[in-house]
């Protein structure tokens, strides 16, 4: 009785054993890195001196900034600062449309902006713009397994410190004007690697510093419409069953009749649970041997 017991037990195992072997080789794991997105209308780092330099205002607003693994949008048109017009509110800029879109998904993370008919200001030029644009549009998207890509794009005309200039993607910019400071543009930077991606439309360097009266000197950079994006994982694959190799005997030619004989031979044929069986088969077949042998020498 012990032997069969463990003959029993050592089959069940060996079965037991071959499907969670099985299940283990197939399965994927999932991915933790789901992409990231963002995208801003207007960033100023800008540094404000008043009266000689007696007192130094950091300017640094953001408008609509995003950003997501979950999907965001904004579209405030003015950003304003607290405590550099004499205490009162300073508006930074002014836009008829100012929108800034971050979205996220399993396949594809992307980032956009939008900045029409706006108006940027600094402190110490309350009736000169900074910069003045009429259409400006950026965005970067990251999908799945595919090179991530990255446009700006700028329509329509610009003015810079109330001059009216012409861009160009060769290089930068320089715009000077005496009495009141010199602003240096970049158009349209883009940058993408194997899974980031990143475009602004306008980047400006600013030195501002109206008739050197040193009421208001300002130094610093803005950006505007900036969008970014990183990739998410591409989702693992299973890899496809291993297909049987080819029998070397030719196959047998069906009846006349179109039906098998029956009394013949088993059809034969192979599965993934044929090793398991097998090894099931020996281990009973090794416990019953045993049994035997012992149950003869009681015997005898």
């Amino acid at each position: 009785m012990p032997a069969r017991r463990f003959a029993v037990t050592a089959a069940a195992t060996v079965l037991a054993a071959g499907p969670a072997g099985l299940a283990g080789a197939g399965s994927a794991h999932a991915s933790d890195h789901h992409g990231r997105a963002s995208a801003v209308v207007l960033r100023t780092g800008l540094d404000v001196s008043l009266l000689s330099k007696t007192m130094n205002v950091p300017l640094e607003v953001s408008l609509n900034e995003v950003r997501a693994p979950r999907s965001a949008e904004e579209t405030a048109l003015t950003a304003e600062l607290d405590g550099v017009d004499h205490g009162r509110p300073f508006s930074v800029l002014r836009a008829d449309v100012a929108t800034a879109e971050a979205t996220v998904s399993a396949e594809k993370a992307e980032g956009s902006t939008r900045l029409a008919h706006a108006a940027v200001h600094v402190p110490g030029l309350p009736l000169l713009s900074l910069i003045e644009v009429q259409d400006v549009t950026s965005k970067a998207t990251c999908e799945a397994g595919k090179k991530p890509v990255a446009t700006a794009n700028l329509l329509g005309s610009v003015k810079v410190l109330g001059k009216k200039v012409t861009l160009t993607t060769g290089g930068p910019t320089h715009v000077k004007v005496p009495g009141v400071g010199e602003v240096r543009l970049d158009l349209s930077r883009t940058g993408t690697t194997s899974r980031t991606a990143a475009a602004s439309a306008l980047e400006l360097n600013v030195s501002v510093n109206p008739l050197k009266l040193n009421v208001a000197e300002v130094e610093g950079t803005v950006t505007l419409a900036k969008a970014t994006c990183e990739s998410p994982d591409a989702p693992a694959r299973e890899a496809a069953p291993a297909s049987p190799p080819a029998s070397a005997e030719p196959a047998a030619e069906p009846s006349p009749q179109g039906a098998r004989e029956e009394g013949g031979l088993a059809e034969t044929g192979g599965s993934s649970m044929t090793p398991y069986l097998a090894g099931g088969a020996v281990a009973l077949l090794a416990a019953g041997s045993g049994a035997v042998a012992v149950s003869r020498r009681r015997r005898s």
